[in-house]
């Protein structure tokens, strides 16, 4: 399990952890998940026509900030244990997560192009590097993701016009 002095419980089933050099925060739960669960539902508090770190994309001129103060806490992956279903607003489990492991998901998988653009310190061998949103990354490596529903129509008109024979 996750220890930290700096742990504090949102709920009974989260924590979220501040790093105490950065001041970073981090959500870890503390219950295991199985793949497919319902983490949580969450409603939107307010829907902005630009984007900031703490919403989620919807549509062109749609940014949804949650209710929920824990979900900002989540933190990006490459190799993510979690997505963040912004058409059902579920926090949806990608496989088991372990008691006290950081709930984290791919960012480019509700974002098109990112405000604040960084440089990814996941350390997974599928990280992508610099994080900019979908509009950034190829088809196929997306395609190894689960998307959002407005990402994945944003990548059905990038897709070239193929004629039927």
């Amino acid at each position: 399990m996750h220890n930290s002095k700096n742990m504090t419980e949102v709920r009974s089933f989260f924590a979220i952890d501040e790093c105490p050099l950065t001041g970073s925060k981090s959500l870890h739960t503390t219950i295991e998940l199985n793949q497919g669960q319902i983490i949580c539902n969450f409603a939107h508090k307010e829907v902005l026509s630009h984007p900031n770190y703490l919403t989620h994309q919807i549509g062109v001129r749609f940014h949804i900030r949650s209710d929920s103060q824990f979900l900002h806490c989540i933190n990006h992956s490459c190799e993510p244990n979690a997505f963040l279903d912004t058409k059902k607003r579920q926090l949806i489990a990608l496989r088991k997560i372990e008691i006290g492991e950081e709930l984290t998901y791919f960012y480019p998988s509700t974002e098109w192009s990112m405000l604040r653009e960084f440089d990814c310190i996941c350390q997974s061998n599928k990280c992508q590097g610099r994080i900019q949103g979908a509009a950034y990354l190829s088809l196929d490596v997306l395609s190894k993701y689960k998307l959002s529903e407005y990402i994945k129509h944003k990548l059905e008109l990038r897709k070239p016009f193929t004629k039927a024979l």
